[in-house]
């Protein structure tokens, strides 16, 4: 009986704390998407950056957004469609199967990857406030064209952006979310033929916000250095706060400090 009463206690407490865990990554997760209410008035400012940013992209003989969209609608149409697809649905839906599956599965890293997230969208948040930009699918007078929209249908998308701030292109946390994805996934994962599938994730996600025009080469640039900016922040910061939690560990070192 006591034996059975310790282990319903374990369980109720592995419950409750993944009920914690996936209450922070929501509130945080919609805490940064719903930063819009702060940038009303600030629309013009917005499409002033993203004017500057191709200003930017000119001058330094690197803005091949358009050429490169347009090239693939017309020899690789398919391709499109793929990444319109996956832009409505892998950010979100790829993100929360990685917690989900790094809590379960890999338990003893979550904590870190955890904060590595928490970090990067606190970030994210300030820069969104500092420098709200509109995406390049907002400049059709640049040559982009908004292939999300034109995937899902101009109502989908526009009811679908009453839930996120359509002036957040800098930085690309779609980027920065894939690349704390896939590095952590790479290095724990225990098949060998999956890990160039992991690492794969990351220029995926790029080539995906390219190609359908909600992102500047520079906004995914931007994206990875917030990713490495909150890998040092949960290692030298956080992880030197909590060793014995925060740190980053596998299951083989979790194993080695325990002996």
């Amino acid at each position: 009986m006591t034996r059975a009463r310790g282990w319903t206690n374990r369980a109720l407490a592995r419950v409750a704390d993944a009920l914690l865990q996936l209450g922070l990554w929501i509130g945080a997760y919609y805490a940064y998407r719903l930063v819009r209410g702060f940038m009303d008035g600030q629309t013009a400012v917005a499409f002033d950056h993203a004017r500057g940013i191709v200003e930017f992209e000119r001058n330094i003989g690197l803005f091949f957004e358009p050429g490169l969209q347009h090239w693939i609608a017309n020899n690789m149409s398919w391709l499109i469609d793929v990444t319109s697809w996956c832009y409505v649905n892998l950010h979100l839906l790829g993100t929360t199967t990685f917690m989900l599956w790094l809590y379960f599965a890999r338990r003893e890293s979550f904590p870190f990857v955890r904060n590595m997230f928490m970090i990067a969208m606190g970030i994210a948040l300030v820069g969104y406030m500092v420098f709200p930009t509109a995406p390049p699918r907002y400049l059709p007078e640049w040559g982009f064209t908004d292939t999300v929209s034109n995937f899902v249908g101009t109502h989908t998308a526009n009811t679908a952006s009453v839930l996120y701030n359509p002036y957040a292109a800098i930085p690309s946390m779609h980027v920065a979310f894939a690349l704390m994805i896939g590095l952590p996934g790479a290095a724990l994962t225990r098949t060998r033929w999956l890990r160039p599938l992991w690492y794969f994730y990351p220029f995926l996600v790029t080539v995906v916000v390219v190609v359908t025009a909600n992102h500047f080469w520079i906004d995914a640039a931007l994206g990875a250095i917030v990713a490495a900016m909150a890998y040092y922040g949960a290692s030298y910061a956080l992880a030197r706060a909590r060793p014995e939690v925060w740190s980053w560990r596998t299951r083989t070192q979790q194993a080695e400090a325990a002996a």
